[in-house]
């Protein structure tokens, strides 16, 4: 053996002439075994693939976000992390040690509770990941994020409780609650006259055109909007045998909520997509004078850019099952305060169920635009967005939080009419994919096996 310039050791390769090996060797030397390449057989794993397209998803990457072609209010996304930190823990120490302040007992019980949120808030803000939306800046909407998180964890708790006992612990967020409610029906008096129609109108026809207005926004599209104006009105029939607010008149049904409310916020909710649509939000070069740097400012509170929907219900099979299974979670959303201000003796106007549908309405923005994103560019969206994926885990916990307490609560049994409607609907629902995507597909395949040539035979 020799050493080559290195200082390592080379074993010589040996022939057949060498003198030191006898004919009758059974082996000669060989050099070692090279190195297996990494992965199965030599190619990269598909999880490790996919770990580098999620690193490369530009609304996932754990990075603050800084616009690269307009610097004139570039101070408001720099990171200030350890300067909220240190300001945070201030005023926490101040609050909480100093007895000018507050007195020990209760007002510091409360309030405890409140810091508690409110840090778990900051955390959400400066250490949670960055959704789709950059406007008015990305911290927004950690915080919202950070609020779904609570909300969820708060119903997880409540699911483990009896009607009773959740009943009693919303005392303790407002002493007027823990009283039964009357039950009211809009369905008295029917008479389609001027004045049974003025009598109708209230607060919460505006309710409804703003939410739909809301809905609108979510959506982008007039097609989806309808549908589910109409199947939220069949829903109201379908249940008005448990919730009396339920049963309203025909007129009220199809002409004061689908046609008038449901339609004027629909329409102004596109609307003002299409402004957003057509209208450009870009500046260039650094805005010079006060005027220019307060325009700016106040754009920062106006869409970054905007996207239109196209779900195209009807191209494919994933679509098709996209936008049915929206259709249900969005109507789950609609009922579902329903039931719990009535199984939680709440008022419609009580500001818990006010602020449940504005908190719903902020998380459903990017929680939809995930999910189009998730459909619709798989390559790039590999993963589904914490966004939506938190709001489905909401709403399935409030359907399971329901069901749980509705036992014992409606005793009258569902109407057969009711039962053999939803029947005809469900089977349609099915058969429409079965005849448009199913049946086309067994007949290319059985094509696709007859094209195929035949073995021989002995």
């Amino acid at each position: 053996m020799v050493k080559d310039r290195l200082g390592r050791l080379e074993i010589p390769e040996a022939r057949v002439d060498d003198p030191g090996l006898s004919p009758e060797s059974d082996t000669l030397l060989s050099p070692p075994d090279p190195e297996p390449a990494p992965g199965l057989h030599g190619n990269p794993c598909r999880p490790a693939v996919n770990l580098q397209a999620n690193r490369a998803e530009s609304y996932t990457r754990i990075e603050p976000f800084q616009e690269t072609q307009d610097t004139s209010v570039e101070f408001v996304f720099k990171p200030f992390t350890l300067t909220i930190l240190a300001a945070a823990l201030a005023v926490l120490g101040y609050v909480a040690t100093t007895q000018y302040v507050l007195e020990e007992g209760t007002d510091k019980q409360r309030l405890g509770a409140y810091a508690a949120i409110a840090s778990f808030l900051f955390f959400s803000m400066i250490q949670f990941r960055d959704g789709p939306f950059i406007r008015p800046h990305p911290a927004f909407w950690r915080v919202v994020l950070g609020l779904n998180l609570l909300y969820e964890l708060a119903l997880v708790f409540l699911l483990f409780q009896d009607l009773t006992s959740a009943r009693n612990m919303m005392t303790y967020l407002d002493p007027s609650l823990g009283r039964p409610l009357p039950e009211r029906s809009y369905a008295e008096d029917c008479a389609f006259t001027p004045n049974t129609v003025w009598n109708a109108i209230d607060i919460f026809c505006l309710a409804h055109a703003l939410g739909w207005f809301g809905k609108a926004l979510i959506l982008r599209d007039y097609w989806f909007c309808w549908i589910l104006s109409v199947a939220f009105e069949l829903a109201e029939y379908s249940l008005g045998h448990q919730l009396a607010n339920f049963n309203e008149c025909w007129w009220d049904h199809w002409i004061m909520d689908v046609l008038v409310c449901n339609w004027l916020g629909t329409w102004l909710g596109m609307k003002t997509c299409q402004y957003l649509e057509v209208k450009h939000y870009t500046w260039r070069g650094r805005p010079r004078g006060v005027r220019a740097r307060t325009k700016r400012v106040f754009s920062q509170f106006t869409p970054h850019d905007f996207t239109s929907f196209e779900w195209h219900g009807t191209s494919d099979f994933l679509h098709y099952i996209t936008v049915v299974m929206l259709l249900a979670v969005f109507l789950a959303a609609e009922l579902n305060p329903f039931y719990l201000k009535t199984l939680l003796w709440m008022e419609p106007d009580h500001p818990f169920v006010i602020a449940r549908l504005a908190g719903v309405f902020l998380c459903a923005l990017p929680a939809v635009r995930e999910l189009y994103q998730y459909i619709n560019d798989p390559r790039r969206a590999v993963r589904m967005g914490q966004h939506v994926w938190l709001l489905l885990a909401t709403i399935g916990t409030e359907l399971l939080a329901i069901v749980k307490w509705s036992k014992g609560q409606f005793p009258e049994p569902m109407p057969k009419t009711v039962v053999y409607a939803w029947s005809v609907g469900a089977t349609l629902l099915i058969l429409y994919p079965t005849i448009c995507f199913g049946i086309p597909s067994v007949r290319k395949y059985l094509e696709r096996q007859a094209r195929k040539p035949k073995g021989k035979t002995q």
